[in-house]
Formats: structure tokens, sequence, C-alpha cells
């Protein structure tokens, strides 16, 4: 039997002297990932991609950029049950220089685009960090440096 879980999460980056760097936690098991959890109750979406990133990295604030939300599954085996999850990644900008490590995982590191890919191991979260690199760049590229100030949903 399969049970279905559904997450929501955030590539969270900050822009430090011009460069953009990106927020990566380590987990229990030793992968790198972005701040992410399980929907409680009836949380939309983005409710719990913006709870998660202050359980999970100690940062309030921060802005959801508008118009990016990507996902990827995978399946895993936990209590004699296979578990099928679907994780939702926004994309939000912190306005905090340091994030505080949360006692679910190991380690977090602010690492630059080229450092932060080569960093995470997972396929669907690499991927989507890339295409999350290619929407900020080009908002950038349309409408200059404060784009992104200017796209926030919440």
């Amino acid at each position: 039997m399969t049970v279905e879980a559904v997450s929501a999460g955030a590539i969270l980056f900050r822009d430090t002297r011009g460069r953009r760097e990106y927020l990566l936690l380590k987990s229990r098991p030793g992968d790198w990932e972005f701040p992410k959890g399980g929907v409680e109750g009836d949380e939309e979406l983005q409710q719990t991609a913006i709870r998660e990133i202050g359980e999970e990295a100690g940062i309030d604030d921060f802005r959801l950029v508008d118009g990016f939300r990507k996902e990827y599954d995978y399946v895993f085996e936990a209590g004699g049950k296979t578990i099928h999850k679907t994780v939702h990644l926004f994309i939000a900008r912190s306005f905090e220089a340091s994030a505080e490590l949360s006692s679910e995982h190991r380690d977090l590191q602010w690492r630059d685009y080229e450092q932060a890919i080569n960093t995470i191991t997972q396929d669907g979260p690499r991927d989507i960090l890339e295409e999350a690199h290619e929407y900020l760049n080009e908002l950038v590229a349309e409408n200059g440096e404060d784009e992104p100030e200017r796209r926030y949903l919440a």
C-alpha cells in the first residue's frame, strides 16, 4: 500500500554584496536540501512553505517571489509503508543575513549557485534550483536588480 504525502518549501536566497546565495540545509540522513516540510491541516502550499522557512531556517524577514512553483516527487519506505512524497518548491528572498540551525538538520550553509548545484545530491531539487536560478536571472535582466521586490506574493 502506498501512502501519499505532500510537502512544501522554498529555495531561499539572499543577496550578499551583489552575489546571490542559496540556503542549503543538511538533513539527518546527510542529504542537502531546502527548507521544506509536510502540509499541516488545511494549509495552502504557500502557508506551509512560509511556516517551514521559519521553523527550519529561523528566518522571519523574507518574501516569496511571485510566479514560480515547481514540484518533484520520490518514493521511500518508512514504518513498513511505501510513501510517495510530492514536494512543492517556491522561491523566497531572505532579508536576514544569517539563518539558525534547527534540531531537524545537522548543518546549514549559504552557497553561491555553482556551489549549491554541486552540493545538492538529489536530481529533483537540483533541477528545480537550476530553473529557479534562471527565473531570477530573467527577472533581473528584464527589470534590473530591484526586480524581485516587485514580484512578491506575501
